[in-house]
């Protein structure tokens, strides 16, 4: 059995987190380390969010940028991967012994500053403070055209062996679609890319957008930019191009257009958001509390829209922040 522990269904903390993914974990070992009692709720499996990258996807921050709590992130890559992260956080999770209530969706909040009350699927979680550190990786951001819910359509990429000597359209030309056409040509799959925008987007890493373009340039890879999709069918995406309507026959069909946070929730938790460009989630810069005293924001969710933002290896920084300015909070609940 693994040395992470799981709390009883109906408990009672000073600080709950909403979110084990990696900034969640940083902030329930800062908080944990100032003597608080803290338990952290995922709707999935501890750092869901790297469960559901690629397969062996490179991460493109260094090992020291990743570490949280102090622990060192041993690996024999550069950069390392999806699977060495996985491991990393695991054990980090283990080592601090953080209870955890894993596959259990938060539905709301209730009760006022130092006698909150957050509402699950299977009962309700007394506290003082919380903190919500549940990323943007779980909503896609929409096509909203007529079959994409058809079941070889998919907003996330795995792995390109499945498409061996098929055809597969990938909509999008940011870092993911960009990594994942390169994978799906290189394993043997026939690659089209749709591009909304008039060009690869100049955001794709450095040493990922030449090796893009090239294989484009080769016909390697065939790309119709300024071009948007219209509807799917079981066999084919239909598009606009600007010389007009085209049909791009296919097996399957990968939507990578992005994600965004579950505004939702959020909601639910009672937390506004700003009317600016980037949907932001209400919260203070420099304490990173929102509209409700005593519940706090960390790590991408706090950049709303603007997924680039914030990452790992700066959201991480928001725990020590988070846990200083909550203790008084605590300490009078």
């Amino acid at each position: 059995m693994s040395a992470i522990e799981l709390s009883e269904t109906t408990a009672s903390f000073d600080v709950v987190i909403i979110g084990a993914g990696p900034v969640g974990l940083a902030c329930a070992i800062e908080a944990k380390r100032r003597g608080f009692t803290v338990c952290v709720v995922d709707k999935g499996a501890l750092v869901n969010s790297l469960v559901g990258y690629p397969t062996n996807m490179e991460f493109f921050s260094t090992p020291e940028l990743l570490e949280i709590g102090g622990y060192p992130f041993p690996t024999s890559h550069y950069k390392p991967l999806r699977e060495d992260a996985l491991d990393y956080y695991h054990r980090v999770a283990s080592s601090e012994k953080i209870p955890l209530r894993l596959y259990e969706a938060v539905a709301g909040l209730e009760g006022e500053p130092g006698r909150y009350e957050v509402v699950t699927e299977k009962g309700r979680i007394a506290c003082a403070a919380v903190i919500i550190a549940t990323g943007f990786y779980d909503i896609p951001n929409y096509l909203n055209v007529p079959g994409e819910d058809l079941p070889h359509v998919s907003h996330y990429y795995k792995e390109p062996y499945a498409h061996v000597g098929q055809p597969v359209v990938v909509i999008g030309a940011k870092n993911s679609s960009a990594k994942a056409a390169l994978q799906l040509l290189r394993a043997g799959a026939e690659v089209t890319m749709v591009v909304r925008g008039a060009e690869v987007s100049e955001s794709v890493k450095y040493w990922i957008r030449p090796d893009l373009l090239n294989r484009i340039a080769e016909g390697r890879i065939k790309a119709h930019f300024s071009s948007s999709v219209q509807r799917v069918t079981p066999d084919a995406v239909e598009i606009l191009t600007p010389e007009g309507p085209l049909t791009l026959p296919t097996s399957h069909v990968y939507a990578l257009t992005g994600y965004r946070p579950n505004y939702a929730l959020l909601a639910a938790l009672g937390i506004t958001t700003r009317d600016d460009a980037a949907c932001t989630p209400w919260h203070n810069s420099d304490t990173f509390e929102t509209n409700r005293p005593g519940v706090y924001l960390a790590g991408t969710v706090c950049g709303g829209l603007n997924t680039s933002r914030w990452f790992i290896e700066n959201g991480r920084h928001h725990a020590a922040v988070i846990a200083a300015h909550i203790s008084p909070v605590c300490t009078a609940g």
